[in-house]
C-alpha cells in the first residue's frame, strides 16, 4: 500500500524500538497510538496558544504493521475547529530502515479542548 506521503512536515518523526513490542515481537499498537496523540496534541497547542487536553479518539485504523527500527513519521492536519474544541486528522506512516519507500500505516481523527490554568475549558483563538 505505497502511497506517497502527504506534503507537509511532519508533526513528529522517531523510530520503533526494541521496547515498544508486543509479545509477538510487532510494535504495540497503544505505542503508535501514544505517538499519533503526542502529534495531535502538538497542533492543537498551537492552534489554541496553550494547554489542551484529548478528549476523544475516533475512527481509529490500523492499516499496515509497524516493526522495531521503523522510522515512524506523524502529520497532523487540523480538520475543523469549534468554539473550544479541535479536530484533528492524524496519519502515521512507516519506513523501514534500510529502504526509501513509505507506507501508511495508521490514521485517526482527535478531538482536543483547550482549557484555561485551571483545566476548565476555554475558547479557542481565532486564527
Amino acid at each position: 500500500m505505497a502511497l506517497s506521503t502527504p506534503n507537509r512536515g511532519p508533526a513528529i518523526r522517531t523510530i520503533a524500538m526494541p521496547a515498544d513490542t508486543n509479545p509477538s515481537g510487532d510494535i504495540f499498537g497503544g505505542w503508535l497510538m501514544a505517538q499519533m496523540d503526542l502529534a495531535a496534541g502538538n497542533t492543537a497547542t498551537r492552534v489554541a496558544r496553550g494547554r489542551c487536553a484529548t478528549i476523544a479518539v475516533d475512527q481509529i485504523h490500523f492499516l499496515q504493521p509497524v516493526y522495531v527500527g521503523d522510522e515512524v513519521t506523524l502529520y497532523a492536519d487540523l480538520e475543523s475547529v469549534g468554539r473550544t474544541s479541535m479536530r484533528i486528522k492524524v496519519e502515521a506512516w512507516r519506513r523501514a530502515r534500510d529502504a526509501d519507500e513509505t507506507e501508511k500505516v495508521t490514521e485517526a481523527l482527535f478531538t482536543f479542548v483547550a482549557l484555561d490554568q485551571t483545566g476548565r475549558p476555554r475558547p479557542v483563538p481565532s486564527r
